[in-house]
């Protein structure tokens, strides 16, 4: 794949991060940044004052750096700015870093010789991946804390992981051949200046909410039947009239889902209407989708942003401190798509409460093969229930808090790598509540009676049926759960689209 800096996708990252796909850089973007380089030499030579070149950084802009001094300034700045803390992004997080960083430096607006470049994408394509920990950013002057220690990789220090190993990062260079990094002018400011470590967890959690969104309506689809849910709720004409898309296209798939199936009902067989948790399945699974997709449009723009300070504008012959670093737009973001993630597991914990109450069926109670000697899934209700309320004191909004720093000059910032980092965990507990949806969900329909599923649930239901036994007994179903957690995650994506 060619990168320009400027036409990145999220389905391009998802080639590159996930599926490993090579990344070459478009000649013309370098020879860009080759110009863009000499400009900030030229003006060195002219002895212009440019924040964090020749002077230092935060409260320190106003001390002029001596030049034989501009080298160790830059690698000072990587040095004292590695405080992150707490556990480590996963290596899909830390590529998606090493690839978004590249494309934007690449627009040629940041001052830096094309290597720098050339390091992030080889370190990419060898599948070096720096220990980046997850705590310490504020998400404005950038991603300071995790983009260093992405950056001390590059130097040859610091950890990674590679083949599997976390190893010094020396050692992976020694092995692939590739000699370390040394900053010259500019150059680790531009490195760490800017929004990608929120950015890659934003295109992570994107990527897999959009599965986990399909998958959670198809079990749904599996939960109706185990209810013998009223089909007419779905109608076509239902959702048109209101006109939110992305609720008339959840009406349509689990129409398709649903199609020739036996097990649901028509309005007045068995009841005139369902619950809200069966009935207004497309109206929030749609909103949820709206919260996605609003996502979507940020990250695309974000990834091919320019968020570096401060910015060398070649054909003008100037440079400008902003503050394109501040992570305002996608730490709203991210808080917004927490409240998508958190209704997702709302509902579907409520239709596992429909599954297993034998006040809300006429199913077993709690779907237990011998109810009051085996509790059957009782305890997984509890533990839906745990991860719901867990998520909703996640989806408290991270980006209305602001701390000051850097003696009060960085007064105003944006929280977003936590807004970011909070959405991805809340989407894995509503993972682990939507697989347990669908245990109880495929009980429910083995006690309704599989020969009457839907195609499509019965194909569902045959695949988890292989990851996941029936419940015959009690037995420790943390196992199963997490058995399937990890099938849905890996395996089961675009199956369940359609």
């Amino acid at each position: 794949m060619v990168i320009l800096g400027q036409t990145l996708t999220l389905n391009e990252v998802e080639q590159v991060v996930l599926e490993g796909e090579p990344v070459t850089l478009a000649d013309e973007a370098v020879v860009n940044v080759q110009t863009n380089r000499n400009t900030v030499e030229a003006m060195l030579a002219d002895k212009k004052t440019m924040y964090g070149i020749n002077t230092g950084f935060g409260k320190f802009s106003d001390v002029i750096i001596e030049d034989k001094d501009l080298d160790e300034l830059q690698l000072n700045l990587i040095h004292s700015h590695a405080c992150g803390i707490g556990d480590p992004f996963s290596e899909k997080v830390s590529r998606a870093m090493l690839l978004l960083r590249a494309n934007a430096l690449l627009q040629g607006y940041s001052g830096i010789r094309p290597v720098l470049i050339d390091q992030l994408i080889s370190f990419l394509n060898a599948g070096i991946h720096p220990v980046v920990p997850q705590q310490g950013s504020l998400g404005a002057s950038g991603d300071l804390a995790p983009l260093s220690h992405l950056a001390s990789g590059l130097l040859g220090e610091g950890e990674v992981v590679y083949k599997g190993n976390r190893i010094s990062a020396m050692d992976a260079l020694a092995e692939e051949n590739i000699e370390p990094l040394v900053l010259k002018a500019k150059e680790g400011l531009a490195l760490i200046n800017g929004t990608q470590a929120m950015t890659a967890v934003g295109v992570i959690l994107y990527l897999e909410m959009k599965k986990l969104l399909y998958q959670s309506e198809k079990i749904a689809a599996m939960t109706m039947e185990g209810l013998h849910g009223i089909i007419d709720a779905f109608d076509a004409d239902v959702h048109q009239i209101r006109g939110h898309q992305e609720q008339i296209d959840v009406a349509e798939r689990m129409r398709f889902h649903l199609q020739d199936s036996k097990l649901t009902t028509r309005q007045g067989e068995q009841r005139v209407q369902d619950a809200y948790s069966l009935r207004c399945i497309p109206q929030v699974l749609g909103a949820s989708w709206q919260t996605a997709l609003y996502v979507k449009e940020k990250l695309e723009i974000e990834m091919n942003a320019v968020t570096d300070n401060p910015l060398i504008f070649s054909e003008e012959h100037k440079i400008i401190s902003g503050g394109n670093f501040h992570g305002q737009p996608i730490a709203f973001a991210m808080d917004f798509v927490k409240l998508g993630i958190a209704e997702t597991a709302n509902i579907a914990e409520r239709r596992i409460e429909r599954l297993v109450n034998p006040q809300l069926n006429d199913l077993p109670a709690f779907l237990s093969p011998n109810p009051g000697l085996e509790s059957g899934a009782m305890i997984m209700q509890y533990s839906a229930a745990s991860l719901v309320s867990e998520n909703k004191t996640l989806a408290h909004p991270a980006s209305v808090d602001s701390i000051p720093s850097s003696a009060n000059q960085e007064d105003h910032v944006s929280m977003g790598t936590i807004a970011a980092r909070h959405a991805l965990q809340m989407l894995e507990n509503t993972r682990h509540v939507v697989a347990i949806e669908l245990i109880c969900a495929m009980q429910a329909v083995e006690y309704r009676g599989v020969e009457n599923m839907a195609s499509a649930t019965r194909g569902l239901y045959e695949k988890a049926r292989d990851v996941v036994p029936s419940i015959t007994k009690d037995r420790v179903f943390a196992t199963d759960i997490e058995r399937l957690v990890n099938w849905l995650k890996n395996n089961e994506g675009s199956e369940l689209q359609r």
